[in-house]
């Protein structure tokens, strides 16, 4: 299911992003932790001794002349300048915030995944299935203190994670919530689920704050990401030097005994149609620069959406054999913990 189509059917689980500032009362003792006994998420003692809220001055101090993500626009966000992501400087513009069962099983258990699903995009992909949200911006303004109460309350309701979706351009903004919230006794792990097109010094301050990253591996080819993500040709060789950074911090991805991620990299590959991410190269990197056991997903679901149609290579899906051939190379290379997708639907 793609994250368009859940939001589309899901409305009623939606939450109204207006009152979330309401829960920043609930305490450890009243919120509803799922996630395995004996967990403690990596943020908790950075916001202890006051690393946290450093590091969120750090980065906040950046958007002064913005430079959070590779674009490295240069404006000043604090001024309410907007660089090529539209997003706000002070604020930020939340879509929806809701248990998500839609993603990797791991991370949505019996609660659900706590995604919250960010506005506006650094790469503005031409396929993209969620373009209005991510170009268009479609949201509710929301206050940090507003931020930190849907994280608590999509702990309380009984979320195993608290799943930030397009986190990067608010990356300060996140670090300043989960501070606020973890004093207020949030105590899920933080997923970071990105586009995985990140610059290395940013992803460096995130250290000892997220719990599970969750980065895509879109392209191998720079000529692709300049063509279909609006200019990003620096994309492939960035995206693996995040990648490399991130599996240092967390490591290898794997789930606590009641099944639940608490830790770790997970990795997500679309694979698209013409073999335009260059699949087969991307499954090969991952075998050679990472354990054999990473966590990859091997998605199914591409399909035209956005300006797709506009370039007659994406106006299609893929097949079953354009999938098979990418599980295949994965398993041939020795990657063992591949999450493969049904596809017997897809054309042959």
């Amino acid at each position: 299911m793609t994250r368009r189509c859940f939001l589309e059917n899901t409305g009623k689980l939606c939450f109204s992003i207006g009152l979330s500032s309401l829960y920043l009362g609930v305490g450890r003792s009243e919120a509803g932790v799922n996630t395995g006994s004996g967990f403690e998420p990596a943020y908790l003692k950075l916001h202890q001794t006051g690393e946290l809220k450093k590091r969120a001055e750090q980065l906040w101090a950046i958007m002064e002349r913005c430079e959070l993500c590779p674009r490295t626009c240069g404006v000043n966000r604090h001024e309410g300048d907007s660089g090529f992501c539209q997003a706000p400087g002070t604020t930020l513009v939340i879509s929806s915030s809701h248990p998500h069962f839609g993603e990797e099983r791991p991370l949505v258990g019996k609660g659900g995944s706590g995604t919250i699903f960010l506005t506006h995009c650094n790469l503005r992909c031409v396929f993209c299935q969620n373009w209005e949200v991510a170009n268009l911006g479609i949201g509710s303004e929301s206050t940090i203190h507003d931020f930190a109460g849907m994280m608590l309350e999509l702990q309380k309701i009984g979320c195993h994670n608290i799943n930030l979706v397009t986190p990067t351009h608010y990356s300060a903004h996140i670090l300043k919530a989960i501070d606020v919230a973890a004093a207020q006794g949030l105590r899920l792990p933080i997923v970071y689920n990105t586009s995985g097109w990140e610059r290395l010094e940013i992803v460096k301050l995130l250290d000892g704050i997220v719990d599970i990253y969750l980065p895509d591996f879109k392209y191998w080819d720079s000529d692709m990401s300049d063509k279909y993500s609006s200019g990003a040709e620096s994309y492939p060789e960035m995206t693996a030097r995040a990648i490399l950074e991130m599996h240092r911090q967390v490591g290898v991805a794997k789930p606590a005994e009641n099944g639940i991620m608490q830790r770790g990299l997970m990795i997500r590959h679309l694979v698209m149609p013409g073999n335009i991410g260059g699949s087969e190269k991307v499954m090969e990197w991952i075998a050679g620069n990472l354990p054999k056991d990473t966590y990859v997903n091997i998605m199914v679901q591409y399909s035209p959406a956005f300006k797709a149609y506009d370039y007659p290579e994406l106006s299609r899906r893929i097949t079953q054999k354009e999938y098979s051939q990418v599980v295949n190379k994965a398993k041939d290379l020795g990657l063992t913990n591949l999450d493969v997708q049904g596809y017997w639907w897809l054309e042959s």
